[in-house]
């Protein structure tokens, strides 16, 4: 059952990133433009989609202490702002800056079977396998 709705929800995910068009890395790159032809409409799908998340979840949550599949939802833990937080995100801005792709629409692109797509996607793999085995060495385990 968890992997018919991870599917579903996967491929709901993609769909609305389809029909907003943020599968376009021009469009993505014209979010970032903001001194030059700025297109603020990457923003207002991003809005959207966490108010109706936020909205979900908080009506979720008020009634019922376990997720729908019958697990307990998790506790949400206290922000933690470190170096790795923040050189992660400075990594994954800079990359999205580049290239207009970010890891969600990227996996929507590989269907336009551009070139560039199946090479971002190699790419981002290899980044989550290099981080896995970075944070594994320096935790000692294995």
């Amino acid at each position: 059952m968890l992997y018919v709705i991870s599917l579903l929800s996967g491929g709901l995910f993609g769909l609305g990133l389809v029909l907003s068009g943020m599968i376009n890395p021009a469009k993505v790159l014209g979010f970032l433009d903001l001194f030059g032809d700025w297109d603020p409409s990457l923003g207002l799908v991003m809005a959207g989609a966490l108010a109706v998340y936020a909205t979900g979840f908080w009506l979720w949550r008020k009634q019922h202490s376990q997720c729908v599949l019958g697990t307990d939802l998790p506790r949400v833990p206290a922000p933690m702002i470190d170096a790795r937080l923040l050189l992660g995100a400075l990594i994954f801005g800079i990359g999205w800056g580049l290239v207009g792709i970010c890891p969600g629409p990227a996996i929507g692109l590989t269907g336009s079977l551009q070139w560039q797509a199946g090479l971002f996607v190699l790419a981002m793999a290899a980044g989550f396998w290099l981080v896995g085995r970075l944070t594994v060495a320096g935790s000692g385990k294995r």
